[in-house]
């Protein structure tokens, strides 16, 4: 396994992350103890969870997958052998499909507080981390929506979430936070407040990226570097799209866009039409599709860590594999001329 600095913390983390967000729906609590206990002694080091999981988010199985891994954690005895990653969800109205979490979740300190205690105590740990902001409060662009059309209502400002999280790390119940589906504005303004006021300083920020989806580059990339604040990479299958599974329109049984039809994002046609080529691409280099996205994931420089996800175990294996794999340079020539031909299909 190779490691990576969580930005200025001096935790190291590994490079395949283990995302759990399948944890309670997909996959049972048996199956989540065998997929951790794989991945640990694989090497993985960093788990990544969130309040508001499993998804797709239901008030009957929110907190679940925190569960199952607090549960695990208290079996094994092994908290100290972990970096854990949750989150705090954003903003959500009644009607958001997060309506059931505290009412519509709010960041500011009274909902963050309570989030995190919740969190602490499904997780069975007196102590998180890397406690991150799932999504922004403000209305912005994020979740595939390119775009940005301002608004005047921001809502709970930056600086009040900001001050929240520095009282848990105060008291000892966080250890670090960061981002999520954030904007290059929004990386500037958790700095800003950081070296101006002195307030905790994010470590990292959580945002899809893979060859489907590439917007990361445009704004936020150089900061990633510059202020070493690196990529915690999500979605780098496109739910799976880019093994090629779905080609075709396959639905093959238990896959995630078989069972939830309201993830479409990677599945229009020129998502397809993308997909069909890097898949293409990697069976003429003698490469398992997968593994080769991965891969390309992982070689970025402003990324710290790319988060997995997998519902079997030999999908398990195979992503971790992905970490011994490195692309030559025939291969990245080949996907940055698909990436030309068809840029971004599905942000």
């Amino acid at each position: 396994m190779e490691y990576r600095k969580l930005g200025t913390t001096g935790l190291e983390v590994s490079v395949i992350c283990l995302g759990t967000m399948t944890y309670g729906e997909q996959n049972t609590e048996a199956d989540a103890f065998e997929q951790l206990d794989y991945a640990l002694d694989q090497g993985v080091n960093f788990i990544d969870c969130a309040e508001m999981y499993p998804v797709p988010p239901r008030a009957e199985t929110q907190g679940r997958t925190e569960e199952y891994i607090g549960n695990w954690l208290a079996a094994r005895g092994n908290r100290d052998k972990c970096i854990l990653a949750t989150k705090v969800t954003g903003r959500g109205e009644s009607n958001s499909g997060v309506g059931h979490i505290r009412g519509g979740p709010r960041l500011n300190r009274e909902q963050i507080f309570a989030a995190c205690d919740a969190s602490l105590q499904r997780l069975r740990t007196d102590y998180i981390d890397l406690y991150q902001v799932h999504w922004p409060e403000r209305q912005t662009n994020f979740f595939g929506r390119l775009g940005y059309e301002h608004g005047s209502d921001d809502g709970i400002a930056i600086a009040e979430t900001v001050d929240a999280l520095e009282e848990l790390i105060k008291a000892g119940k966080v250890r670090h936070i960061g981002i999520s589906n954030e904007t290059p504005w929004g990386m500037m303004e958790y700095l800003k407040l950081s070296a101006a006021l002195g307030k905790p300083r994010i470590a990292s920020i959580q945002n899809p990226y893979n060859l489907l989806n590439r917007t990361f580059e445009v704004g936020c990339a150089e900061m990633a570097i510059r202020e070493q604040c690196g990529l915690l990479a999500y979605s780098p299958l496109a739910f799976g799209a880019l093994s090629g599974k779905y080609l075709g329109g396959q639905k093959p049984a238990g896959a995630r866009l078989t069972l939830f039809e309201r993830f479409q994002r990677y599945t229009g046609p020129r998502a397809e039409a993308a997909t069909t080529e890097y898949v293409r691409l990697a069976r003429e280099a003698g490469l398992d599709p997968a593994q080769m996205a991965l891969a390309f994931v992982n070689q970025q420089p402003f990324v710290t860590s790319n988060i997995i996800g997998a519902t079997t175990m030999d999908q398990l294996k195979s992503d971790i594999e992905s970490v011994s794999l490195k692309l030559d340079q025939a291969v990245l020539d080949g996907i940055e001329a698909i990436h030309c031909e068809n840029p971004n299909p599905a942000p």
